[in-house]
C-alpha cells in the first residue's frame, strides 16, 4: 500500500519524512509514505473547522444515513479489511474477522447510544423544557496499534453522528486499517473537510495534540498507553474548553479460587491474558491464586494449557491461537520485562522468549512474582502473567485492588458469595466472573478508573463525550404580566 494524507477530500503525499509499515509475522513492508508535517496538520485542522458548520447544521437523519452506508460498505469489504488488519499486526486471521464485524456493527450500536444517551428530550408545559445536545466541534482521534480499525472507527462514528467534524491520526504502526476505513467514509458520501486523515508518528500526533491546545480542535479521543495519556491530560491541565477522553491500559488482576473445572478456567486465564498476543488493554496481568494445594493445582492446569497454544503466522492452517506482537523491537522488550523479574526473585513457570532473533514471535510467558520484593506496578503489554499466592480471599481481594491502573478485573470461583464480594469491593470498570477480563460488550461503556483513564469511558458511553448537553426552558409567546404579579403595583 502507498500511503498518502487525506485532507478536505483529496488524498495527497505528506510532506514529511518516509516511513513504513510491516508485517510483524514476517518482515515484509505493508504500507509506505511520508507523515504529515505541521503544516499538513493545520492544513487538516483548518479544513475540519470549515466544515464543521454546514455538518452540524446536516439533519441527523442525513449523517445517520451517510453513516449507515459506511456500515455497508465495511461489510461488503470486511475480509479485506480483516486480512489487512493481519498483515499489519500480525493477528490471527479468525480474530481480525471478529475486529472487521466490530467496525460494521459500531455503526448501529452508536445510532442507539445517540438517541439513549444523547437525544433530543421535551417536557411540555405551558412553558417547555428541552434537553439538547450539541456537536463540541473538531475532535482529534489518536489511534493505537493493537485494534487499528475497530478502536479508532468507535470514537469517529459517535463524533460524526453527533455532528463533529474529526482529525484522525491512526498509529504510526498501522496506517493501512486507518486509511481504509476513512476510504470508505469517503464513498460512503462523507463530505470533503467531515472527515480528514494525517500520517505520521509521535511529531504528527504532538502536532495535533498542540493545535487543539491553541484552541483549533475542541476535544482530543485517545486510546494507547497510560504514559502518554497522562502527558496529553498534563497538557490540557489549563484547556478546560477541550474535551479530553483517555482510554489508557491496566495492570489487571484476575483471582482464581474454587472452581471445580480446573481446565475451563485455565482456558478463561489463557484467554484473559493471552488472546491478542496479551495486547489488549484488557488483558489480565496478575494472576492470585492461593497457596497450598489447590493453588498448585490450579498453575498446574494452566501450564498445560497454555503449553497446548498454537503461536504462528496469522493465516496458518490449523489457525494459531495468537501470533507475534507487533514489532521486534516490543518482543525484545518483553522478554528483558520477564528476564527482569526472574532476575528479582520471580520463579519462572513458562518463559517468555524471542523465537529467534529479530522475531516479533514470543512464547507465552509465566512467572510467579510471590516471593519477590517490590513488583512495578506496570503494564507489560504482551503476553506475560504474573502469579501471586496469598493465604485467604480477602487477601486476594487487597491484592487484586493494588493497583493505580482499574480498567479490568476478574474473578474464577463457583462460590456466588466470593463473586458478590469481589463485585462489591473491587475497583474497576469492567468486571467478570467466570468469564475472560478482555470479554466487553459493545452495549455497555468501556473504561476505567484511577490511571486506566479519565473518567471518560468509551463504547456505548462514548456519545456521552461527543455531544454536551443545552437545558432550555421554551414558549412560542411571551407569557403576559399577571394582574397579581408579586412585587408589581
Amino acid at each position: 500500500m502507498t500511503g498518502k494524507v487525506y485532507i478536505n477530500g483529496a488524498w495527497r503525499d505528506g510532506a514529511g519524512a518516509a516511513f513504513s509499515s510491516y508485517d510483524p509475522s514476517t518482515g515484509d513492508e505493508i504500507w509506505s509514505g511520508a507523515a504529515a508535517t505541521k503544516a499538513d496538520v493545520e492544513d487538516a485542522v483548518a479544513s475540519a473547522r470549515a466544515a464543521f458548520e454546514k455538518w452540524a447544521l446536516t439533519p441527523l437523519n442525513e449523517r445517520i444515513a451517510i453513516m449507515e452506508r459506511y456500515r455497508d460498505l465495511i461489510k461488503r469489504d470486511g475480509d479485506d479489511l480483516a486480512k489487512l488488519i493481519s498483515r499489519e499486526t500480525g493477528k490471527p486471521y479468525w480474530e481480525t474477522k471478529t475486529e472487521a464485524a466490530a467496525v460494521a456493527g459500531k455503526i448501529d450500536i452508536s445510532i442507539r447510544a445517540y438517541h439513549e444517551r444523547t437525544g433530543l428530550k421535551e417536557t411540555p408545559g405551558a412553558t417547555t423544557a428541552v434537553l439538547r445536545h450539541k456537536p463540541h466541534g473538531v475532535m482529534a482521534v489518536l489511534g493505537p496499534y493493537n485494534f487499528p480499525a475497530h478502536l479508532a472507527n468507535g470514537h469517529m462514528v459517535p463524533a460524526l453522528i453527533a455532528g463533529n467534524t474529526v482529525v484522525f491520526k491512526p498509529s504510526e504502526m498501522t496506517p493501512g486499517p486507518g486509511a481504509f476505513i476513512v476510504e470508505r467514509m469517503a464513498e460512503a458520501g462523507v463530505p470533503a473537510g467531515v472527515v480528514n486523515m494525517v500520517q505520521g508518528a509521535r511529531e504528527t500526533g504532538e502536532a495535533l495534540t498542540q493545535a487543539a491546545h491553541e484552541g483549533e480542535v475542541n476535544g482530543v479521543l485517545f486510546t494507547g498507553g497510560a504514559k502518554t495519556g497522562l502527558a496529553i491530560h498534563k497538557m490540557f491541565a489549563d484547556r478546560l474548553d477541550v474535551i479530553l477522553a483517555l482510554e489508557l491500559g491496566g495492570n489487571n488482576p484476575l483471582i482464581w479460587w474454587d472452581t471445580d473445572d480446573l481446565e475451563a478456567a485455565a482456558f478463561a486465564v489463557v484467554q484473559s491474558a493471552f488472546l491478542t498476543s496479551g495486547q489488549r488493554c484488557t488483558c489480565a496481568r496478575r494472576l492470585i491464586l492461593p497457596e497450598g494445594a489447590k493453588g498448585d493445582a490450579a498453575l498446574d492446569a494452566l501450564v498445560k494449557v497454555t503449553d497446548r497454544l498454537i503461536v504462528d503466522q496469522p493465516f496458518a492452517d490449523p489457525q494459531p491461537f495468537m501470533g507475534p506482537v507487533i514489532s521486534p523491537k516490543v518482543a525484545e522488550g518483553l522478554e528483558r520485562a520477564f528476564d527482569k523479574l526472574t532476575e528479582d526473585d520471580g520463579e519462572a513457570i513458562r518463559n517468555l522468549s524471542v523465537r529467534e532473533e529479530g522475531s516479533a514471535f514470543v512464547s507465552p510467558g509465566i512467572v510467579d512474582v510471590t516471593r519477590s520484593g517490590v513488583v512495578p506496578d506496570e503494564e507489560h503489554f504482551g503476553p506475560l502473567l504474573k502469579v501471586w499466592r496469598v493465604d485467604d480471599f480477602e487477601a486476594a481481594i487487597a491484592r487484586a485492588n493494588a493497583t493505580k491502573f482499574g480498567l479490568s478485573a476478574g474473578i474464577l470461583t463457583d462460590d456466588k458469595a466470593k463473586w458478590e464480594k469481589f463485585i462489591a469491593l473491587s475497583r474497576a470498570g469492567i468486571v467478570n466472573w467466570n468469564r475472560q477480563t478482555t470479554g466487553a460488550a459493545g452495549s455497555a461503556p468501556f473504561g476505567g478508573i484511577g490511571a486506566s483513564g479519565n473518567h471518560r469511558p468509551a463504547a456505548y458511553y462514548a456519545a456521552d463525550y461527543c455531544a454536551y448537553p443545552v437545558a432550555s426552558m421554551e414558549g412560542e409567546a411571551l407569557l403576559p404580566l399577571a394582574d397579581d404579579q408579586v412585587g408589581m403595583r
